[in-house]
């Protein structure tokens, strides 16, 4: 069943899907070339190594990553699948070529690469808004995204663990290449792509989410509907600790109107207990 559900979800508007794909790694392979590439900064994955190989063996960054992409790709079908490689084939390909294509951008875009901290932030905010539309697509440009699942699957860890491994070794090796300058706008780029990859993949919050536990059921939930002009919705719940059953009081708010429904809880109960998450898809409901 769940099969089946993951393939009509693939299957759904694939064209937008490749179209998000392609747009995505011509966005990353500018990115690279413009920014990281001539900076000599090191952002982790294969397209960072090819900064490495290119400073001491003058190997051109296209063919570098596509060689090792396809080294991979074999490694990752016999080591966890082609089920599991699939969706890194297209962009394992895709995004060598890209980055020879765009290879001339940086001399189109003359970039003054004086200001290294400027060239760090706008290369962070390139690739992050490019990674973000490629995973958006269910899809991945291949390289240490490959090795990030192998290492995955045999060390039982996260993702986060196995990227922090994979992409921290490579740039600490990039540190060692260029000097600790460098490794320090890469780290300062790293964030920036992740940061701008997960705005890409979820969006904005323009919502919070509230969990609270207040002995002031009825007045909070009439201040919610008849004030703010939004649904609450009351759940059973029971504490582990007190083994006492308390309500708990579940609400959407725009974020706008956080801090009025913040200080209009605290007048009706000063003692609610609440939680507040990001929420960013609302969907449903009346």
């Amino acid at each position: 069943m769940n099969d089946s559900i993951l393939k009509k979800i693939y299957d759904k508007d694939k064209l937008v899907r490749l179209s998000e794909l392609v747009l995505g790694i011509i966005i990353v392979a500018i990115g690279f070339n413009v920014f990281l590439f001539p900076s000599n900064i090191v952002t982790g994955g294969i397209s960072g190594l090819s900064i490495i190989f290119n400073r001491y063996y003058g190997l051109n960054p296209s063919l570098f990553i596509l060689g090792t992409n396809l080294f991979l790709l074999l490694l990752s079908i016999l080591l966890i699948g082609y089920d599991a490689t699939k969706r890194s084939i297209l962009g394992s390909i895709l995004f060598p070529i890209m980055v020879e294509v765009t290879s001339k951008f940086s001399l189109l875009l003359d970039v003054e690469s004086k200001d290294k901290l400027l060239i760090a932030i706008f290369g962070g905010v390139v690739c992050g808004l490019g990674y973000g539309l490629v995973y958006k697509a269910e899809y991945t440009t291949g390289g240490t995204d490959i090795i990030i699942e192998i290492v995955k699957k045999f060390t039982k860890r996260g993702t986060t663990y196995s990227m922090l491994i994979v992409d921290g070794i490579i740039v600490i090796i990039g540190g060692f290449a260029f000097g600790i300058t460098r490794f320090m706008y890469s780290c300062i780029v790293l964030f920036i792509i992740s940061y701008l990859t997960n705005k890409t993949l979820v969006g904005v919050s323009n919502s919070k989410a509230f969990y609270i536990v207040t002995s002031k059921k009825k007045e909070v939930s009439d201040f919610v509907i008849n004030e703010l002009g939004h649904s609450i919705t009351v759940m059973d719940a029971k504490g582990s600790f007190a083994k006492k059953k308390n309500p708990v009081l579940f609400t959407v708010i725009p974020t706008k109107e956080y801090y009025k429904f913040k200080e209009g809880l605290e007048y009706i109960d000063k003692d609610a207990f609440f939680t507040v998450v990001d929420a960013y898809e609302v969907l449903g409901g009346e």
